[in-house]
């Protein structure tokens, strides 16, 4: 499966951060990525499936969930909880698993946009240290129009 330059830009760094980890982007797990990466719009599970199924013919379910535990737990995809898909996440930086993020869900195009707003990343610890909470992991995702969709 052949992906783009920019695809395999991606999948050159992703490999190396994880071997920079100890752990091995498989074969498997880098058409997964890629497939994710390829794509315009957040994609879901059984969405990677059948893709996957064209050029690996065992591919089930429980196949792609591992892939994409794997992707989730080395910080190079994100899961929008609100769309059950997911979106890739791969940067010059090496955020070590997880890093704050925001997500601008366009309600009409569905096109998603990543943000790394720090001050608000820093804004929610605040308010849940006020609390007494201990802040995890924190993803944010905000539904809207983007800026195409609000042009009359």
């Amino acid at each position: 499966m052949g992906f783009s330059p920019k695809t395999d830009a991606l999948l050159i760094r992703a490999t190396a951060l994880c071997e920079s980890r100890g752990v091995r982007l498989t074969d498997l797990r880098r058409q997964v990525l890629g497939l994710i990466l390829e794509s315009d719009a957040p994609t879901g599970a059984y969405d990677l499936l059948d893709r996957l199924k064209a050029t690996r013919v065992g591919a089930a379910p429980p196949t792609v969930y591992r892939a994409l535990d794997f992707l989730l737990e080395q910080g190079l995809i994100h899961k929008l909880e609100s769309l059950s898909a997911f979106v890739g996440c791969i940067s010059d930086e090496d955020h070590h698993h997880h890093h704050a993020a925001q997500f601008l869900i366009c309600r009409t195009c569905g096109k998603v946009a990543e943000i790394e707003d720090h001050d608000l990343a820093h804004a929610l610890q605040d308010a849940a240290k006020r609390l007494g909470f201990t802040l995890g992991k924190a993803t944010i995702e905000a539904d809207g129009q983007c800026a195409v969709c609000t042009k009359p």
